[in-house]
Parts: C-alpha cells; sequence; structure tokens
C-alpha cells in the first residue's frame, strides 16, 4: 500500500516542493469558470485550448479508474536581476532554464516508477501542461496553493513561481485541505499590467497579454499595443514581481537545471535581428524559448526596436 507520507518523501527526494492529494471528482465550477473564458474569445489564437472540454471537465474521462490526483509543485525562482538595458529584450524567469517540460517529465516517470515498486498495483498518467487537464485548478483543489488575481498559482511558503505537474491515479488517498484566498484587496497584479491583459480579478485576456504575443501567437502583434511591452521579448513577469507574496517569500530554487540560467536572462535585440537558424538552434536546445521559433524571436524583437524608437 502506499500512503500519503510514501508519495510526499519520494517526491520530495525527487525535488519538488509542494504536494497534494485532491479527489478525482468533475469540475464543476472551474469547468464554468473556463468556458466564459473561452465564450468571451479569450483564448484568442489558442484553439487547442477549446478542445477535450470533457476531459478538462472530468479526469474519468482521461483515466476511466481515476480516484486521485495527486498536484505536484516545483520551484523555479532564481534571484538573478535584468541590467535594465533598453536594447536588451528580457526574458521571463521561466525560461531562463533548461525546458522545464523535459526536466518533469523525467521526474515523474522515474515517480510513477517508485510508487509502482511500492505497490505494483499502483497506476498513474502524469501531465506537465501539455495535455486536456485543468492543471491549475487541480493544483488549488489539493491544497497547493490558490489561485491569485494574476490567475497564477500562489504558495504561502514559495510564492508564484513554481511549475506544476498533476498525476491521476487509481489510488485513494487522505485528501488535502484547500487553502483560502489570500489575495484580500490587493490589487497590485492588476494595477501593474501595462496592457490590461487582466480585465477583472482572475480573468486574462490574451488578446492584451505580452506572453500570449511574444510565446503563442504566430500572427503580427496588434499595432495599438506597440509601447506596452517594457522590452519583454518572450513571455513577461510583471503580475508575478509586483506580487507582495513573491516579494516576501520566493526562495532559490535547488534545480540545477533551473539554477545556471543568468546568461538567458535577456539578450540585445540587435543581436537576435541577426542570428542564423544554426544558432538560434544551438544557444535554444534545450529551451522553452525554441517554442516562439527563430522567426517569432525576430518579430519580438522588431517589435520592440519599433516600440523603443
Amino acid at each position: 500500500m502506499i500512503n500519503n507520507e510514501d508519495v510526499i518523501r519520494v517526491s520530495k527526494e525527487y525535488g519538488f516542493d509542494m504536494i497534494g492529494f485532491a479527489k478525482a471528482e468533475i469540475l464543476n465550477r472551474e469547468f464554468d469558470h473556463y468556458t466564459a473564458w473561452l465564450k468571451n474569445g479569450y483564448q484568442s489564437g489558442m484553439k487547442y485550448m477549446e478542445k477535450n472540454q470533457s476531459k478538462r471537465k472530468d479526469v474519468n474521462e482521461i483515466f476511466s479508474r481515476a480516484k486521485s490526483v495527486i498536484s505536484l509543485g516545483l520551484n523555479y525562482y532564481t534571484p538573478h536581476k535584468y541590467s535594465g538595458n533598453k536594447s536588451n529584450g528580457k526574458i521571463s524567469r521561466y525560461a531562463w532554464g533548461k525546458d522545464y517540460h523535459l526536466v518533469i517529465w523525467d521526474k515523474l516517470f522515474q515517480l510513477i516508477q517508485k510508487f509502482k515498486e511500492i505497490d505494483n498495483k499502483f497506476e498513474g498518467i502524469s501531465y506537465v501542461d501539455t495535455g486536456p487537464i485543468m492543471d491549475k485548478a487541480w493544483s488549488v483543489r489539493a491544497g497547493i496553493g490558490w489561485q491569485g488575481k494574476h490567475a497564477n498559482i500562489i504558495n504561502k511558503e514559495y510564492g508564484s513561481w513554481f511549475f506544476i505537474a498533476n498525476i491521476i491515479t487509481n489510488y485513494e488517498f487522505e485528501y488535502s485541505k484547500q487553502i483560502e484566498d489570500f489575495c484580500g484587496t490587493c490589487t497590485a497584479c492588476i494595477d501593474a499590467c501595462p496592457t490590461r491583459a487582466i480585465i477583472e480579478p482572475y480573468m486574462i485576456d490574451s488578446n492584451k497579454c505580452i506572453s500570449y504575443h511574444t510565446i503563442e501567437n504566430k500572427e503580427e502583434i496588434p499595432i495599438e499595443l506597440k509601447g506596452q511591452f517594457q522590452n519583454w521579448i518572450f513571455g513577461c513577469d510583471l503580475c508575478q514581481d509586483v506580487c507582495p507574496w513573491n516579494i516576501k517569500f520566493s526562495q532559490s530554487t535547488s534545480i540545477n537545471d533551473f539554477c545556471d540560467a543568468e546568461d538567458k536572462k535577456e539578450f540585445s535585440l540587435k543581436k537576435v535581428m541577426e542570428l542564423t537558424e544554426e544558432e538560434f538552434a544551438s544557444l535554444f536546445a534545450n529551451s522553452p524559448i525554441k517554442r516562439t521559433k527563430l522567426k517569432g524571436l525576430k518579430r519580438n524583437a522588431a517589435f520592440l526596436i519599433e516600440s523603443n524608437h
């Protein structure tokens, strides 16, 4: 038999900082919020967000023997600072190190194998934000943290600088108590967003979001957003940077793949425009930045250069 203590102990051995347990129930309230987001067109060009809706609502549609969801948090914070050089494009903190999917997929595979060694009846399917699972909703259900007004999950000990992974399993556990919302009357994240993408607490309009336009958007960046990107070339952390929970409680990560990241936090816009395909492939071989492709990164750099003149 596997109990909560076994899961917590083994998960921490593999570097996970937060572990919680939730019953594999239908996500009615969370699904309603998600469908309202879609109805308003806030997904913008992310058409994949409209797919597999029944699976997002009910994990039993993914794994028919689902009894529980184990939610895991992996801290990625490193304390490096940006130079403030306006000729450089800033990279979102999550993308400074090795692609987190590569790091976490490996950990999850080993984790599930360990659980099977303890009990060969253990079955589990794992996800790291790439499948039809509402990862933030499950992390809240599992007591990892609460959803902040910027829509990221906040943990009282680590802030919001962490990746979320989930394991859907046939095992039953003692389920975690959900954490109340500690955002209170604070609107720091809403006030800090230069494009006003946080249109109301807990609701993000991707059509206005810097992260969306510098990573997901494959078309041209809307001209009306010119001059509002504050030199972000890949992603944006403004709403997290100003969060009091991050200012007070951020802790440096213990994961080496995320630690050695100072040389990836910003890049010369001029040098980005001069990159060849070969240089781009070499420089970002194991980086999330390769997701935007050289064409996208150059588009972002050109947009920032034009905005600064």
